[in-house]
């Protein structure tokens, strides 16, 4: 956790107990805690020899993570084409209730990020027998979480008037909200399951839950969006039915899979049903917490803008729908490289690796990231009017969208850096600090000159994706210099307890 601004001198990674001492007496795959030493992801080694196989180790573990954020960044890319050819007023909907549905999301999304880097550390030091105790009560705080989310979106379509959404747009809005509503706590306990997954070395289960989800939507969605077989015409709020349908269907299946793998035996995830503690809980949330808000100035900043953009109108509305949709689908691939780099991090923490370990988790992350980044700005700057033509045949709506690409092919190498640097100090622990930072470059640079612009000069959408570029280069600039700060020769030791 970060503790620069009250204690300076205080170790980013501090532990509240000593140290154990070596584990000198493992055999035969067993760890000092008599558990059996957890297999890893094929070809990655916990401790690389050179920075190449670093970058090699990085690079398999965040394979099965990029690749099932891009499904799930492909499910929002099936529910903007089946929105779209339904027609703009639904895109346009669909954009404003998506928008509603991430915006409280992003804080239990991002306070169960403390579980990787808190799995990663135990993994390091060998002591797995409380991985399992940690994770029961992750379930609890997941749950918890899940609840709290659904009663807010239950609230939040009332508040849809007072923000000035055109009216032709809030129907739909209010009918996808009340459908994805009964999703939430599904998908509050599938992040807890997917995160204790990654923080373990193992991310095929990522890549292979976001297709199957994939799977589940499309033909749903399609059925439901324009009244098949005899089912009637739902538009917005039959995707908002499907994708909550889809969440319940991932979470059941990953807590099958947990349960029956023999990977996950010796953790003995569902052996017991642990009652609530409140110190375990306190842990993860006092690591947690900093994420969410973190996460929650970063995610705010695009949900707002597109919020704001709501007020102008259907067609700035589904144009900037459709270009944020492109925009995610490209920050699945570095966002899945940060969650690599934060559990490749936080192992080496935990193995006592040092500054020269941590840095070098980072920086083999980082290679990925500017390299990924140049292939898609690439992409955007190329191809942004063949892409936006997948989504709509409304040639106003495609002209302004195809536009407002090469913005976001402008912001990729930002984009990349900031979400990089937050991943790896989410492995050191550091949260607390990062937030402010984040705080800071989102709602102090890129949200005033975003409304500025699009609003007061009346740039419209443009002026708002001026104010995203903006935020998202001064982020990167922080945070790139905390993590430098942070992981300096004598800020970082290893880390012995699991909150």
């Amino acid at each position: 956790m970060g503790r620069g601004a009250a204690l300076p001198s205080a170790n980013i990674a501090a532990s509240r107990d000593p140290a154990p001492a070596p584990d000198t007496g493992s055999a035969r795959g067993r760890s000092r805690d008599g558990a059996r030493r957890f297999p890893r992801m094929p070809s990655t080694s916990p401790h690389p020899a050179r920075f190449r196989d670093e970058v090699r180790a990085s690079a398999v573990l965040a394979a099965p993570l990029v690749v099932g954020h891009v499904s799930t960044g492909l499910i929002g890319f099936v529910d903007a084409v089946l929105a779209g050819h339904h027609g703009t007023t639904t895109l346009a909907a669909v954009s404003v209730g998506t928008a509603l549905f991430w915006l409280p999301m992003m804080i239990p999304m991002g306070t169960l990020m403390a579980l990787p880097p808190s799995v990663s550390q135990l993994d390091g030091r060998g002591r797995h027998a409380e991985i399992g105790p940690l994770f029961r009560q992750a379930l609890w705080l997941a749950a918890g979480l899940g609840l709290v989310l659904f009663a807010f979106l239950t609230l939040a379509v009332l508040a849809l008037e007072p923000m000035g959404i055109a009216p032709e747009i809030r129907p739909g809005a209010v009918a996808f909200l009340h459908g994805i509503r009964w999703g939430v706590p599904a998908l509050t306990l599938y992040y807890c399951m997917r995160y204790l997954s990654d923080g373990m070395h193992w991310t095929l289960p990522t890549m292979v839950l976001g297709f199957g989800g994939l799977l589940v939507l499309l033909p749903l969605g399609y059925v439901l969006t324009f009244g098949l077989f005899g089912l009637p015409e739902l538009g917005a709020g039959g995707l908002g039915i499907a994708s909550s349908i889809m969440m319940w269907a991932q979470v059941l299946a990953f807590a099958a899979y947990l349960a029956r793998s023999r990977r996950f035996a010796s953790l003995g995830l569902f052996k017991c049903v642990d009652a609530p503690r409140w110190a375990a809980i306190r842990g993860l949330l006092a690591t947690g917490l900093p994420i969410g808000v973190t996460v929650l100035m970063e995610g705010g900043l695009f949900i707002v803008t597109a919020l704001l953009i709501g007020r102008l109108g259907d067609v700035p509305s589904a144009a900037h729908q459709i270009a944020i949709n492109v925009a995610s689908l490209c920050f699945m691939i570095p966002f899945g490289l940060a969650e690599a780099t934060t559990v490749r991090v936080g192992h080496a923490v935990g193995s006592g690796r040092g500054a020269h370990g941590v840095r070098r988790a980072a920086f083999a992350g980082g290679v990925l990231v500017l390299a990924t980044q140049l292939t898609g700005g690439t992409v955007l700057l190329l191809g942004h009017d063949q892409i936006v033509a997948l989504y709509t045949r409304d040639a106003v709506v495609a002209a302004l969208a195809s536009s407002l690409l090469l913005y976001a092919a402008a912001f990729q190498f930002p984009d990349g850096i900031q979400v990089l640097s937050a991943g790896a100090l989410r492995g050191l622990k550091d949260t607390r600090v990062p937030m402010l930072l984040a705080a800071c470059a989102y709602w102090g640079v890129g949200m005033p000159l975003g409304a500025g612009l699009g609003l007061g000069l009346g740039w419209g959408p443009r002026g708002m994706w001026t104010g995203l570029i903006a935020g998202l280069a001064v982020a990167a600039l922080l945070l790139g210099a905390r993590f430098l700060r942070s992981s300096r020769d004598g800020r970082v030791v290893t880390v012995t307890d699991g909150g």
